[in-house]
């Protein structure tokens, strides 16, 4: 097919950003600031070697556009911005790359992607990404809606799309293994397990060939889209289709009461630092869309990744309110995890705002409004805002509940007060200020860092796989293998792992907060002590089912904490309490082995407490013993009805370990 270059249109209007569809054609429009010359490239194909047309795009500020008649949904398309390359001035410009458009609602991806052709010099069409014209109102969501669950009654299970159905044992049909359609297959487990959210590892498009040599970035904090599903998750062969697909998927989730939330990485992109990939934003604003070193103009890197979005500029601060409103309003998401959300305080020069404008932005959007937005309060750069993150409207993943319980479980010394704190929600992080009891996301493991068997069955991690010589990942796990580097067949040191699993699920299911869960934890999913497997797409990573059964009274413990976790009607009320005043409405109070005697000293590892539900109905008590020997604690007095019953101890095996109050043996004090 031959290409008609600078073929002249009607010239279109500036806004709205990205390709949107009207009575008589599309209007496209991109930001570009600095290019003397932007082309849109209509494609036949998603592997063409060339367009079909290439049509030259009208200038207004910063801004080229072009409104092109006959253009209908399903035109694949892309960019070419030609301008100055002169890095020194901050400038990237390439004509010869094929650029995809940043508010691109599909992405079409060539049966010969290449992310080296996107790198070396020359021409790149027929392995290049390519954005894809979409009407995103065609579509039926039967009435669905995002179901606005509050926080205190909330579950979070974090869970890898791919990873979640992929292995030959999930019993999902071969060609739905690791697809959005998959994720449904499994919604029955989910509902099972008592879940109530799902948060999702990035779904936007990204870079799967970001990663060290023969491997893949799994993980996907590498987007190249902000509006675009990640389309290796669809089913279908249309480059549409995981549009459709990842809206069933959500679709599915709210009939079966699941909240779907979206760890979003808006603080870089996979293009890389000066040497790195031309994908989109580089090549069109590279000065506009990254923070650069103000001496040497290359990328500044506060994100780990070679780059970082200038998240404050005026055209980032957009594209990020414009990509959540989207998910929202058209996409139904229920709410956002952002990725390394301190990055997005910072300003052009990369110094820490006190105000930063796009967290304010998202903070108060009347369509933001009722979603819920979590941040990850640290970044790569040492930037680490865990209980000083802004605003009233954001949740925080408590990376010190991480470190702290692990800490105390493993029997450290000195930890007994701090984990005091973490138990009632943090107030030493959050009580500065009025804040609700679940302004702490409470979680002992996450995707990045050991999962929860290897927190018991690893002293150190064990990386070489990822290629980098063991030198990536955290050091400081907080672990310990009780007597044997990774597997073993010791009966012993097994049921030792097994109750130290199951502690650090009771202290993070049953203390204020907001509960999150790591795909697998539930049946000791193991990723043979790699902490940092970003790169592993493969069984090292993926939900093995076969575990289902051989860890099954994991299963059946996480199940029924969930269920005491919803006994109390202070998760119901919770809401309208603050951290000020929940432990004197709860009446808590800590003990140690003796009523009113709690041990704050640093040789402690023990910690009792006894709370009232805001109803008077259910009272509670909790005794946490981290010492190597048993230890006898001093009950309160009986409540007047059951007495007291033991519904939880995890010494016991399985299924006398925990059980419903209504089946629960008596204790006498």
């Amino acid at each position: 097919m031959v290409s008609h270059a600078h073929r002249r249109v009607p010239d279109g209007d500036p806004h709205p950003l990205g390709s949107h569809v009207g009575p008589d054609g599309v209007n496209f429009s991109v930001y570009a600031q600095g290019a003397d010359r932007v082309e849109l490239l209509l494609y036949d194909g998603v592997d063409g070697d060339e367009p079909a047309r290439t049509i030259a795009m009208e200038q207004t500020r910063y801004y080229w556009h072009a409104r092109v008649p006959g253009v209908r949904p399903g035109q694949i398309y892309g960019y070419r911005a030609h301008g100055a390359h002169q890095p020194a001035r901050g400038l990237l410009f390439d004509g010869d790359k094929v650029l995809l458009d940043p508010y691109g609602r599909a992405v079409a991806v060539p049966s010969d992607y290449r992310r080296e052709a996107a790198v070396a010099p020359g021409r790149n069409d027929r392995h290049a990404f390519k954005s894809v014209v979409v009407d995103a109102g065609d579509y039926d969501w039967e009435g669905d809606a995002p179901l606005r669950r509050s926080f205190a009654q909330t579950v979070i299970y974090e869970l890898h799309v791919r990873g979640f159905t992929r292995h030959a044992r999930s019993n999902v049909a071969e060609q739905r293994r690791g697809t959005y359609a998959g994720v449904i297959e499994k919604i029955p487990y989910l509902q099972d397990l008592g879940v109530t959210a799902v948060e999702l590892l990035p779904v936007f498009q990204f870079d799967w060939q970001r990663a060290p040599a023969n491997l893949t970035n799994y993980w996907g904090y590498a987007p190249v889209s902000f509006f675009a599903p990640h389309a290796g998750y669809g089913v279908g062969s249309e480059p549409t289709s995981a549009l459709d697909e990842f809206r069933d998927m959500v679709k599915a989730l709210h009939r079966a009461g699941i909240e779907v939330i979206l760890d979003v990485v808006f603080g870089q992109t996979a293009e890389g630092g000066r040497n790195g990939a031309t994908l989109s934003f580089r090549g069109l604003a590279n000065a506009g869309y990254y923070i650069l070193d103000g001496d040497t103009r290359e990328h500044a890197d506060y994100s780990g990744t070679g780059n970082t979005l200038n998240a404050n500029s005026s055209v980032v601060r957009r594209m990020i309110l414009d990509s959540l409103r989207y998910w929202v309003a058209e996409m139904h998401v229920d709410g956002f995890r952002f990725d390394l959300a301190a990055v997005l305080t910072r300003d052009e020069t990369g110094h820490p705002l006190p105000n930063p404008p796009v967290l304010w932005d998202i903070e108060t959007d009347p369509v933001l409004a009722g979603t819920k937005l979590i941040a990850e309060a640290w970044d790569a750069a040492g930037l680490y805002q865990v209980g000083s993150f802004i605003g009233d409207h954001w949740k925080e993943w408590n990376g010190e509940f991480r470190d702290d319980v692990r800490s105390f479980v493993r029997g450290d010394p000195g930890m007994t007060p701090r984990v005091a704190e973490r138990v009632l929600g943090s107030p030493d992080l959050y009580g500065k200020r009025p804040r609700h009891a679940e302004q702490s996301i409470n979680f002992v493991t996450c995707h990045d860092g050991f999962t929860l068997n290897d927190v018991v069955s690893y002293d150190h991690k064990h990386n070489e796989a990822n290629g980098e010589e063991g030198r990536d990942g955290h050091g400081d796990n907080r672990s310990w293998n009780h007597g044997v580097e990774g597997p073993t067949d010791d009966p012993d040191i097994e049921a030792l792992r097994n109750r130290q699993v199951k502690n650090m699920l009771a202290l993070t299911l049953l203390s204020f907060g907001a509960p999150m869960l790591l795909m697998g934890d539930e049946v000791r999913r193991t990723q043979l002590g790699n902490n940092n497997a970003y790169c592993q797409d493969n069984e090292l990573s993926w939900m093995d089912w076969r575990l289902l059964e051989r860890h099954g009274d994991i299963h059946r413990f996480v199940r029924e904490l969930i269920r005491l976790r919803f006994l109390r009607d202070s998760v119901r009320l919770a809401p309208v309490l603050t951290l000020a005043d929940l432990r004197e409405q709860a009446n808590v109070e800590f003990h140690g082995v003796r009523l009113g005697q709690p041990d704050f000293t640093h040789p402690s590892r023990s910690l009792a407490l006894s709370a009232t539900s805001l109803s008077g109905d259910l009272r509670m008590y909790y005794a946490i013993n981290a010492w190597t020997q048993p230890l006898e604690f001093e009950l309160p007095p009986a409540p007047r009805t059951l007495g007291w019953r033991r519904v939880l101890d995890t010494f016991l095996p399985t299924p006398d370990d925990i059980c419903q109050p209504d089946r629960a043996d008596a204790v006498t004090t």
